[in-house]
């Protein structure tokens, strides 16, 4: 089957390699021609584990290639899957103008019954809109249907999510879209995932409802965590016994500096406007992306009480992407903390496994180090904002003897506050006592 994937982004891209991988006939378009050309070459634009590997073996077997002549690319095709940006606007609202511009040209080339597919993620009401624009180009007798099909990949691990999902969701009310779509995802059918069928609107606010709840739990843990520290009590302790609750569940109870990333913030907003919009406050999420805020604030504090301030003073940063296995450093905490230290008077030293390329082009005045010892080298405290593995098992015995004073505040609790101690450290982390080392 000929598939055309408008938009060769983090969404786009994966879902071509993949779609591919299951069979399918696959054309990757993008209006980007550095990109494309680059795409050609097997130069994978992002950084996503597996990806890369997965886009070479697909172009050597013929069944992924990339364009930018969109016209040819969706007369072709069964199924046109857009996944171009929505980013959002002041209000935060998303905003649909490369929507619009692919549902325009889809009006413009159709030429026969096309599956539209809406794999970005957009407001409920967006099918409709697509559709009415559509019409307006083709005109009321073409023949095609739109259907919701959001994406739920976490980055660093979209291949896998792509493949073993939790449940694959098809919003649409034309059985013979439904039917081609159970096709296209034939061996996820067969691999018993679940597939949850409904109306356009319904899939449409699934994603929503999905990003805003995990960022809930994220905010939630993160004023227990809060409330940890004025009681004394261990919040990791906390999370722990919630999360062996089988209504509630492990995951995203853990505390941090705050989420970012290019899902969480802007759906959270996104949901947030929606509601708004239609004449109700959703008051939750409200206080969701207010606790966020307030948590990114509270570990600046955090950072300066614990060195007595930072001004005059070096700090050593590990972590900038949002999360680890990612180069993606929109809306990261990391970002916030140094400029925030920087503001502040200090000096900033950080290393990333992934992410620097792109934050050289935010700051003139930062050293990037080559790996965390360089990033301690001589610092008044060393600052955990990412989790990576490589960040999980540092020689604690070199950190000591590099930086001017063994102080560690861990945003991400990697490590255990007695043995740090024990290994000769002021330890500092999130919603846990701090502890003094040992040998103080």
């Amino acid at each position: 089957m000929k598939i055309c994937v408008v938009g060769t982004g983090y969404v786009g891209l994966v879902t071509g390699a993949c779609l591919a991988d299951f069979g399918m006939d696959v054309v990757g378009v993008d209006k980007d021609e550095a990109k494309i050309e680059g795409l050609k070459r097997c130069e994978i634009p992002i950084y996503e584990p597996g990806l890369e590997t997965l886009v070479r073996k697909n172009m050597k077997e013929n069944r992924l290639s990339f364009t930018t002549d969109l016209g040819p690319a969706i007369r072709e095709a069964v199924a046109v899957f857009i996944a171009v940006g929505t980013p959002s606007r002041p209000d935060g609202s998303a905003d649909l103008k490369f929507v619009r511009q692919v549902a325009t040209s889809i009006g413009e080339n159709l030429n026969g019954y096309k599956v539209i597919v809406t794999k970005s993620t957009v407001p409920t009401g967006t099918g409709k809109l697509i559709e009415g624009i559509v019409r307006e180009q083709a005109g009321d007798d073409a023949a095609f249907a739109v259907v919701s099909n959001p994406e739920f990949l976490r980055e660093g691990s979209a291949i896998e999510d792509f493949m073993h999902p939790n449940r694959v969701v098809v919003g649409s009310s034309d059985q013979r879209a439904i039917d081609i779509m159970l096709d296209i995802y034939s061996p996820l059918g067969r691999a018993n995932v679940p597939f949850v069928i409904s109306g356009v609107e319904t899939a449409e606010l699934i994603k929503y409802a999905s990003n805003a709840f995990l960022a809930t739990k994220i905010s939630f843990i993160n004023e227990v965590a809060r409330l940890s520290e004025r009681l004394g009590a261990d919040v990791e302790k906390v999370a722990r016994g919630m999360g062996l609750d089988n209504r509630i569940g492990p995951k995203f109870l853990h505390p941090g500096p705050g989420f970012g990333g290019s899902c969480f913030p802007k759906d959270s907003r996104a949901i947030t406007q929606i509601a708004q919009e239609h004449g109700m406050s959703f008051r939750i999420m409200e206080a969701v992306l207010e606790v966020n805020d307030a948590t990114k604030r509270r570990m600046i504090r955090k950072i300066e009480q614990a060195t007595g301030g930072t001004a005059g003073k070096t700090i050593g940063v590990l972590g900038l992407s949002f999360k680890p296995q990612t180069d993606d450093i929109r809306e990261s905490a990391a970002l916030d903390i140094v400029d925030a230290l920087r503001a502040n008077g200090a000096k900033v030293r950080t290393h990333d496994p992934a992410a620097m390329e792109e934050c050289r082009k935010l700051w003139d005045d930062v050293d990037f180090a080559e790996d965390a010892y360089q990033a301690a080298d001589g610092a008044d405290a060393l600052v955990i904002v990412t989790e990576w593995n490589e960040f999980r098992a540092l020689d604690l015995d070199r950190l000591k003897k590099l930086l001017k004073r063994p102080l560690i505040i861990d945003l991400r609790n990697i490590y255990d506050p007695s043995k740090m101690a024990a290994a000769g450290f002021d330890y500092v982390s999130v919603g846990r006592p701090a502890t003094k080392r040992v040998d103080s």
